[in-house]
């Protein structure tokens, strides 16, 4: 959804609504409802629920106070200290900053939406009037709400700790959400988050005052999210930007950056050398980490875009088994290692499980929430799709979900086109052990693809036996009692190669029948080193594949640019980033170029060109034929267990 105009929330407007957010810290009302006292029977933990349910001291309606319980914490954090802890302080601040917020954006849709002049001429209102008011009440709470713990968010995540799952796990959910109006609602959910706050099991430490403070509203947006569906009249919502003065904090209808923010989701951390084969993968994942890096903050745009080595979306395909997750995990520890030693905001951001949604345009929504914190210029991103069969699946095959069309439109949309804005900074890489059953569209804006073959030779297979038994060997030294091999040394042919042509030094000829067919038909008719010889092979390979197209063309002509981009930066830049990393564009940009030139010496132009047609034509044909090979195999499998039955059966009568 393309928002079409931004307002600015004015300072000196947030000014004069202060007083009424301190007042609701100070104290509000709050009447429990008896399914939210009945809520404990079924929870996690049963007794911080039984707290919350038994919070009003048996009468029905309860007064809370915010800011009385931060004093009654400090005095349990801090006894003998007069000032508040820093956190706690914060939090506060930040609590009561978006509280004023929120009230702004609840006056702002109220005048849009008509519900201002409404509530003028309430008694004067007929049965469809008050409807409309009670409607419109509803939609003004929600968004009010959820701006209010979107700012929250903006302002404390960055404070909050790595790891919220301890925290998480004591947290038992929100009770109840009121929508009824702004007043019910804001009462309703501070009268829970005090509640929480001065449960002793929940805040041990200062730290925990803001971790809980994320978690907790993390978790009320979850739950308006879940009732946005519901609302009515969102149009003066979803068509607009608010966007906070003096400040990069921004509310755009109800888009959720942090969803999914790299905070969330840890990763096992894995260097390359512990993955055994995949040359082609580890070279391929080891060039996209050195390319992110280059990315230049200031002018916000990658040097290695100019050159044409950047890979937006790229593809690793292989069969089962043979390291995709762990590769995925290579890849985010090499960009967090270097991103933390260069002091660069890094974000692995991989596209979730629960993606597909049952309801209709739910899934679109989700990926559009998924793909738009990939447009944040201000870190780098990986996104990884493992698996990405699921979610991007042929949309032609029978009994494709319309969740899957829309996530795939989704894709589409921000991958090419007027939302695609990629500033060099993001990459997406799909997973898949199954690539001939990705969408075709899909497969065409892949710029970059990998085999992720696992073991290969007698070296690779050694070698991954002893990554098992070297763990035994450290706790028994001797109980390994066998020769090593006489002219091996473990893992040496598990480092990375220099160049591409190291790994293609074997691709003289196509490997698949048709394409290498076609290939001497061709030669028949033009010289290998003649550009004629390609455009006549583009038109043949039509005839078998009719998909082919210039986009696969522009993607061959990618991956020769890639080629020659094909080097190493130097070991001494990532020691002393002052001699790259931290050079301004331009410069970066000339120092690449020399790089580039001094590569492309030992290169040539017509060699590499044969070599990455054939890899690609290759792959084309092995992902075509494969769908129809494994329906064949299915089949032949079939009839020999029926004719097998049908013996074993003839035995036996």
């Amino acid at each position: 959804m393309e928002h079409n105009s931004t307002f600015p929330i004015k300072q000196n407007e947030l000014d004069m609504l202060r007083d009424e957010a301190t007042s609701y810290l100070k104290s509000i009302q709050w009447e429990q409802s008896q399914r939210a006292k009945r809520k404990d029977g079924d929870a996690k933990d049963e007794s911080i629920l039984l707290y919350l349910s038994r919070a009003n001291n048996g009468s029905n309606v309860s007064i809370t106070s915010v800011s009385k319980t931060v004093l009654a914490l400090k005095k349990r954090l801090v006894p003998e200290s007069v000032a508040l802890p820093v956190f706690l302080n914060q939090t506060l601040f930040a609590v009561q900053e978006a509280l004023t917020l929120g009230i702004w954006i609840k006056d702002s849709f109220s005048d849009a939406s008509g519900l201002s002049s409404l509530s003028e001429n309430k008694s004067a209102l007929d049965s469809s009037g008050r409807r409309e008011y009670e409607s419109k009440m509803h939609t003004a709470t929600a968004f009010m709400l959820f701006a209010t713990a979107y700012k929250i968010l903006h302002d404390l995540k960055p404070h909050a700790s790595d790891d919220l799952s301890v925290m998480k796990q004591k947290f038992a959910g929100i009770p109840e959400v009121s929508l009824l109006t702004p007043l019910k609602g804001v009462s309703c959910q501070l009268f829970y988050y005090d509640k929480y706050l001065g449960h002793p099991e929940i805040i041990k430490s200062d730290q925990d005052v803001i971790d809980f403070t994320v978690v907790y509203f993390e978790a009320l947006i979850g739950e308006i999210q879940l009732r946005k569906s519901s609302l009515e009249y969102t149009e003066t919502i979803s068509d607009r930007t608010y966007k906070l003065e003096n400040s990069d904090f921004v509310v755009s209808g109800w888009e959720n950056v942090f969803q999914g923010t790299a905070k969330s989701i840890e990763f096992n951390k894995i260097k390359f050398e512990q993955i055994v084969g995949n040359r082609d993968a580890k070279h391929f994942a080891h060039r996209l980490t050195e390319r992110m890096l280059s990315y230049d903050f200031e002018a916000m745009k990658n040097p290695f875009q100019e050159l044409g080595g950047f890979m937006p979306v790229f593809m690793g395909y292989g069969i089962p088994g043979t390291g995709k997750s762990m590769l995925i995990a290579a890849i985010a520890t090499r960009l967090k290692e270097h991103s933390d030693n260069l002091d660069i905001p890094f974000l692995f951001h991989p596209m979730p499980d629960t993606l597909i949604s049952t309801f209709q345009g739910g899934s679109a929504e989700k990926m559009v929430e998924w793909m738009k914190p990939l447009q944040d210029p201000t870190k780098l991103i990986f996104a990884p799709i493992d698996d990405a069969e699921n979610n991007l699946q042929e949309r032609t095959t029978q009994g494709v979900s319309a969740g899957v069309k829309e996530v795939i439109g989704v894709f589409l949309r921000y991958t090419e086109g007027a939302y695609a804005v990629n500033y060099g900074n993001s990459s997406i890489g799909l997973f898949t052990n199954l690539p001939e059953m990705l969408d075709k569209a899909v497969i065409s804006r892949v710029q970059g693809r990998f085999k992720i073959d696992g073991a290969r030779t007698e070296h690779d297979f050694v070698d991954q036996d002893y990554i098992w038994w070297r763990k035994l060997q450290e706790t028994m030294p001797d109980f390994v009692n066998m020769k090593d091999p006489a002219s091996y040394k473990y893992l040496s042919d598990q480092g990375l190669a220099k160049t591409m042509g190291e790994i293609l030094q074997t691709v003289e000829s196509p490997s698949e029948e048709r394409i290498h067919d076609t290939f001497d038909k061709v030669e028949k008719l033009h010289q290998p080193n003649d550009h004629m010889f390609y455009a006549t092979l583009y038109k043949e390979i039509q005839k078998i594949f009719p998909f082919f197209s210039s986009r696969d063309v522009r993607n061959i002509q990618s991956a020769i640019s890639l080629r020659l981009t094909d080097f190493d930066l130097e070991q001494d830049w990532f020691e002393h980033p002052e001699k790259y990393f931290k050079k301004d564009y331009q410069t970066k940009f000339n120092m690449l170029q020399e790089l580039m030139k001094s590569n492309m010496k030992g290169l040539n132009f017509s060699d590499i060109r044969r070599q990455e047609v054939i890899r690609y034509l290759d792959n084309v044909a092995t992902i075509a034929d494969t769908d129809f090979k494994r329906k064949v195999d299915e089949r032949v499998n079939q009839l020999n267990i029926e004719t097998e039955a049908r013996e074993q059966f003839g035995k036996r009568g």
